[in-house]
Protein backbone atom coordinates (compact mmCIF):
# COMPACT_ATOMS: atom_id res chain seq x y z
CA UNK A 1 0.00 0.00 0.00
CA UNK A 2 2.87 2.32 0.97
CA UNK A 3 4.28 1.47 -2.08
CA UNK A 4 1.56 1.93 -4.64
CA UNK A 5 0.36 5.73 -2.78
CA UNK A 6 4.75 6.37 -3.11
CA UNK A 7 4.09 5.60 -6.80
CA UNK A 8 0.88 7.78 -6.93
CA UNK A 9 2.59 10.72 -5.60
CA UNK A 10 5.21 11.77 -8.21
CA UNK A 11 7.57 14.34 -7.59
CA UNK A 12 5.49 16.37 -10.54
CA UNK A 13 2.09 15.25 -9.11
CA UNK A 14 3.55 16.91 -5.97
CA UNK A 15 4.81 20.22 -7.03
CA UNK A 16 1.71 20.59 -9.17
CA UNK A 17 -0.90 19.85 -5.96
CA UNK A 18 1.54 22.30 -4.05
CA UNK A 19 1.08 25.23 -6.70
CA UNK A 20 -2.37 24.77 -6.93
CA UNK A 21 -2.79 24.97 -3.05
CA UNK A 22 -0.65 28.06 -3.26
CA UNK A 23 -3.08 29.29 -5.31
CA UNK A 24 -6.08 28.67 -3.71
CA UNK A 25 -4.19 30.25 -0.54
CA UNK A 26 -3.47 33.33 -2.28
CA UNK A 27 -6.84 33.64 -4.39
CA UNK A 28 -9.04 33.18 -0.76
CA UNK A 29 -6.77 33.86 2.21
CA UNK A 30 -9.44 33.28 4.16
CA UNK A 31 -9.09 29.66 4.11
CA UNK A 32 -5.94 29.79 6.05
CA UNK A 33 -6.50 31.95 8.69
CA UNK A 34 -9.63 30.01 10.54
CA UNK A 35 -11.36 31.63 13.46
CA UNK A 36 -13.21 30.39 16.24
CA UNK A 37 -16.55 30.13 15.15
CA UNK A 38 -17.78 32.72 17.60
CA UNK A 39 -16.50 35.83 16.36
CA UNK A 40 -15.44 35.07 12.75
CA UNK A 41 -13.35 37.98 10.89
CA UNK A 42 -14.29 37.85 7.14
CA UNK A 43 -11.21 39.21 5.44
CA UNK A 44 -11.23 40.76 2.21
CA UNK A 45 -9.96 38.86 -0.71
CA UNK A 46 -6.47 40.23 -1.77
CA UNK A 47 -7.12 40.09 -5.53
CA UNK A 48 -10.50 42.16 -5.18
CA UNK A 49 -8.65 44.51 -2.45
CA UNK A 50 -5.98 45.15 -5.23
CA UNK A 51 -8.15 46.06 -8.14
CA UNK A 52 -9.71 48.56 -5.70
CA UNK A 53 -6.68 50.05 -4.69
CA UNK A 54 -5.14 50.85 -8.09
CA UNK A 55 -8.07 53.39 -8.61
CA UNK A 56 -10.38 54.60 -11.46
CA UNK A 57 -6.84 56.51 -12.71
CA UNK A 58 -4.16 54.02 -12.42
CA UNK A 59 -6.19 51.08 -13.12
CA UNK A 60 -7.19 52.13 -16.91
CA UNK A 61 -3.51 53.12 -17.48
CA UNK A 62 -1.83 49.98 -16.21
CA UNK A 63 -4.99 48.28 -18.17
CA UNK A 64 -4.23 50.23 -21.25
CA UNK A 65 -0.55 49.59 -21.06
CA UNK A 66 -0.97 46.00 -20.62
CA UNK A 67 -3.31 45.16 -23.87
CA UNK A 68 -0.84 47.04 -25.86
CA UNK A 69 2.10 44.89 -24.67
CA UNK A 70 -0.09 41.86 -25.54
CA UNK A 71 -1.18 42.76 -28.80
CA UNK A 72 2.65 43.41 -29.89
CA UNK A 73 4.03 40.04 -28.33
CA UNK A 74 1.11 38.50 -30.36
CA UNK A 75 1.90 40.59 -33.64
CA UNK A 76 6.08 40.17 -33.55
CA UNK A 77 4.93 36.07 -33.02
CA UNK A 78 3.01 35.75 -35.69
CA UNK A 79 5.36 37.86 -37.95
CA UNK A 80 8.92 36.05 -36.82
CA UNK A 81 7.07 32.76 -36.92
CA UNK A 82 9.73 30.33 -39.35
CA UNK A 83 6.85 29.60 -41.66
CA UNK A 84 5.78 33.41 -42.34
CA UNK A 85 9.83 33.79 -42.67
CA UNK A 86 11.07 30.92 -44.92
CA UNK A 87 7.37 29.00 -46.17
CA UNK A 88 8.02 25.25 -45.75
CA UNK A 89 9.25 23.80 -49.29
CA UNK A 90 9.70 27.40 -51.17
CA UNK A 91 13.20 26.82 -51.40
CA UNK A 92 13.09 23.41 -52.97
CA UNK A 93 10.82 24.58 -55.50
CA UNK A 94 12.50 27.77 -56.47
CA UNK A 95 15.82 25.53 -56.93
CA UNK A 96 14.25 23.08 -58.68
CA UNK A 97 12.59 25.87 -60.94
CA UNK A 98 16.10 27.56 -61.54
CA UNK A 99 17.77 24.10 -62.23
CA UNK A 100 15.14 23.65 -65.12
CA UNK A 101 16.32 27.34 -66.76
CA UNK A 102 12.53 28.68 -66.32
CA UNK A 103 13.63 31.97 -64.78
CA UNK A 104 10.64 33.89 -65.59
CA UNK A 105 8.59 31.03 -63.19
CA UNK A 106 10.91 31.78 -60.59
CA UNK A 107 10.73 35.59 -60.31
CA UNK A 108 6.78 34.73 -60.24
CA UNK A 109 7.33 32.10 -57.61
CA UNK A 110 9.20 34.77 -55.01
CA UNK A 111 7.07 37.93 -56.54
CA UNK A 112 4.02 36.36 -55.46
CA UNK A 113 5.16 35.13 -51.80
CA UNK A 114 4.63 37.31 -48.75
CA UNK A 115 7.64 36.03 -47.20
CA UNK A 116 10.82 37.62 -45.96
CA UNK A 117 12.81 35.45 -48.34
CA UNK A 118 10.31 35.68 -51.56
CA UNK A 119 10.33 39.74 -50.89
CA UNK A 120 14.19 39.46 -50.29
CA UNK A 121 14.84 37.49 -53.67
CA UNK A 122 12.22 39.78 -55.64
CA UNK A 123 14.37 42.83 -54.52
CA UNK A 124 17.57 40.92 -55.52
CA UNK A 125 16.36 38.94 -58.74
CA UNK A 126 15.62 42.38 -60.43
CA UNK A 127 19.04 43.70 -60.28
CA UNK A 128 20.52 40.53 -61.28
CA UNK A 129 20.90 41.65 -64.51
CA UNK A 130 23.31 43.84 -63.85
CA UNK A 131 25.58 41.75 -62.08
CA UNK A 132 25.86 39.14 -58.75
CA UNK A 133 27.41 41.68 -56.58
CA UNK A 134 24.54 44.61 -57.43
CA UNK A 135 21.91 41.76 -56.99
CA UNK A 136 23.44 40.89 -53.40
CA UNK A 137 22.84 45.00 -52.53
CA UNK A 138 19.36 45.13 -53.55
CA UNK A 139 18.51 42.15 -51.52
CA UNK A 140 20.60 43.41 -48.21
CA UNK A 141 18.84 46.36 -48.59
CA UNK A 142 15.56 45.21 -48.38
CA UNK A 143 16.74 42.62 -45.88
CA UNK A 144 17.73 45.58 -43.70
CA UNK A 145 14.61 47.14 -44.13
CA UNK A 146 12.46 44.53 -43.11
CA UNK A 147 14.74 43.70 -40.10
CA UNK A 148 14.20 47.58 -39.21
CA UNK A 149 10.35 47.30 -39.66
CA UNK A 150 10.36 44.71 -36.71
CA UNK A 151 12.77 46.25 -34.34
CA UNK A 152 10.99 49.54 -34.06
CA UNK A 153 7.83 47.50 -33.23
CA UNK A 154 10.12 45.93 -30.90
CA UNK A 155 11.44 48.58 -29.35
CA UNK A 156 8.11 49.96 -28.33
CA UNK A 157 8.26 46.98 -25.67
CA UNK A 158 11.18 48.41 -24.52
CA UNK A 159 9.70 51.77 -24.02
CA UNK A 160 6.30 49.73 -22.01
CA UNK A 161 9.17 47.78 -19.81
CA UNK A 162 10.60 51.29 -18.66
CA UNK A 163 6.86 52.94 -18.79
CA UNK A 164 5.41 50.41 -16.07
CA UNK A 165 7.96 51.52 -13.47
CA UNK A 166 7.21 54.88 -14.12
CA UNK A 167 3.51 54.70 -14.09
CA UNK A 168 4.07 53.09 -10.83
CA UNK A 169 6.38 55.71 -9.25
CA UNK A 170 4.11 58.55 -9.77
CA UNK A 171 1.08 56.27 -8.10
CA UNK A 172 3.72 55.48 -5.75
CA UNK A 173 3.91 59.63 -4.93
CA UNK A 174 0.15 59.74 -5.10
CA UNK A 175 -0.67 57.79 -2.55
CA UNK A 176 1.76 58.82 -0.41
CA UNK A 177 0.11 62.46 -0.41
CA UNK A 178 -3.02 60.99 0.22
CA UNK A 179 -1.64 59.55 3.30
CA UNK A 180 -0.25 62.35 4.47
CA UNK A 181 -3.00 64.99 3.35
CA UNK A 182 -4.71 62.99 6.00
CA UNK A 183 -2.29 62.96 8.76
CA UNK A 184 -1.71 66.59 7.87
CA UNK A 185 -5.70 67.18 7.95
CA UNK A 186 -6.51 64.97 11.93
CA UNK A 187 -5.79 66.89 14.89
CA UNK A 188 -5.59 64.26 17.20
CA UNK A 189 -4.98 60.55 16.10
CA UNK A 190 -5.11 60.07 12.26
CA UNK A 191 -7.73 57.48 10.85
CA UNK A 192 -5.83 54.28 10.24
CA UNK A 193 -8.79 53.21 7.49
CA UNK A 194 -8.01 56.53 5.53
CA UNK A 195 -4.14 56.30 6.02
CA UNK A 196 -3.97 52.81 5.08
CA UNK A 197 -6.13 53.18 1.83
CA UNK A 198 -3.29 55.85 0.56
CA UNK A 199 -0.88 53.20 1.33
CA UNK A 200 -1.85 50.37 -0.23
CA UNK A 201 -2.83 52.35 -3.34
CA UNK A 202 0.59 53.51 -3.82
CA UNK A 203 1.90 49.99 -2.81
CA UNK A 204 -0.35 48.31 -5.30
CA UNK A 205 -0.03 50.36 -8.03
CA UNK A 206 3.93 49.91 -7.92
CA UNK A 207 3.20 46.37 -7.66
CA UNK A 208 0.89 46.48 -11.36
CA UNK A 209 3.85 48.63 -12.59
CA UNK A 210 6.08 46.17 -11.94
CA UNK A 211 4.14 43.40 -13.30
CA UNK A 212 3.60 44.66 -16.81
CA UNK A 213 7.63 45.65 -16.61
CA UNK A 214 9.02 41.80 -16.22
CA UNK A 215 6.96 40.84 -19.12
CA UNK A 216 7.75 43.75 -21.74
CA UNK A 217 11.71 43.15 -20.75
CA UNK A 218 11.59 39.55 -21.41
CA UNK A 219 9.81 39.83 -24.46
CA UNK A 220 12.28 42.57 -25.76
CA UNK A 221 15.16 40.68 -25.19
CA UNK A 222 13.59 37.33 -26.77
CA UNK A 223 12.23 39.17 -30.23
CA UNK A 224 15.44 41.20 -30.16
CA UNK A 225 17.63 37.76 -30.54
CA UNK A 226 14.82 35.98 -33.02
CA UNK A 227 14.89 39.11 -35.39
CA UNK A 228 19.01 38.74 -35.32
CA UNK A 229 18.77 35.12 -36.30
CA UNK A 230 16.49 35.33 -38.62
CA UNK A 231 17.47 38.05 -40.42
CA UNK A 232 21.37 36.06 -40.90
CA UNK A 233 19.31 32.59 -41.50
CA UNK A 234 17.38 34.56 -44.39
CA UNK A 235 20.42 36.41 -45.67
CA UNK A 236 22.40 33.53 -46.09
CA UNK A 237 19.90 31.44 -48.32
CA UNK A 238 19.16 34.34 -49.88
CA UNK A 239 22.43 34.97 -50.94
CA UNK A 240 23.01 31.08 -51.94
CA UNK A 241 19.82 31.28 -54.28
CA UNK A 242 20.62 34.17 -56.17
CA UNK A 243 24.20 32.95 -56.74
CA UNK A 244 22.37 29.62 -58.48
CA UNK A 245 20.16 31.67 -60.39
CA UNK A 246 23.35 33.59 -61.68
CA UNK A 247 25.40 31.22 -62.46
CA UNK A 248 22.74 28.86 -64.11
CA UNK A 249 21.79 32.11 -65.93
CA UNK A 250 25.22 32.29 -67.32
CA UNK A 251 25.44 28.47 -69.16
CA UNK A 252 24.62 27.73 -71.77
CA UNK A 253 21.51 25.85 -73.02
CA UNK A 254 21.08 22.66 -73.72
CA UNK A 255 21.79 21.31 -77.25
CA UNK A 256 18.39 20.83 -78.80
CA UNK A 257 17.67 17.24 -80.18
CA UNK A 258 18.56 16.09 -83.65
CA UNK A 259 15.95 16.14 -86.17
CA UNK A 260 14.35 12.95 -86.69
CA UNK A 261 15.50 10.54 -89.58
CA UNK A 262 13.34 10.42 -92.92
CA UNK A 263 10.71 7.73 -94.04
CA UNK A 264 13.73 6.47 -95.99
CA UNK A 265 16.02 5.17 -92.99
CA UNK A 266 18.63 8.52 -93.42
CA UNK A 267 18.78 11.78 -92.25
CA UNK A 268 18.20 14.20 -95.46
CA UNK A 269 20.97 15.63 -96.68
CA UNK A 270 21.64 19.48 -97.53
CA UNK A 271 20.95 20.00 -101.13
CA UNK A 272 24.85 20.88 -102.69
CA UNK A 273 25.52 24.64 -103.04
CA UNK A 274 26.90 25.28 -106.65
CA UNK A 275 29.79 26.30 -107.11
CA UNK A 276 30.25 30.49 -108.33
Amino acid sequence: MTLSASRLLTPGRFYLLAGLALLVLVAFPELASAQDSDAPVKKKNIIVHMIESVGWVFGPMLLAVSVCLVALIVLLALDLRMASVIPPGFVDEFTDTVNKRKFKEAFDLARNDPSFLGRILTAGMSRLQYGLEDAREASMNALESIKSDKEQKNNYTAVIASLGPMIGLVGTVYGMIESFMVLGASTSTPNASSLAEGISHALVVTLFGIGVSIPAIFFNAFFRNRITKITMDVGHIADDLLTQMYHNSKKPAAPTPAAPPTPGGSAAAAPPVAPR
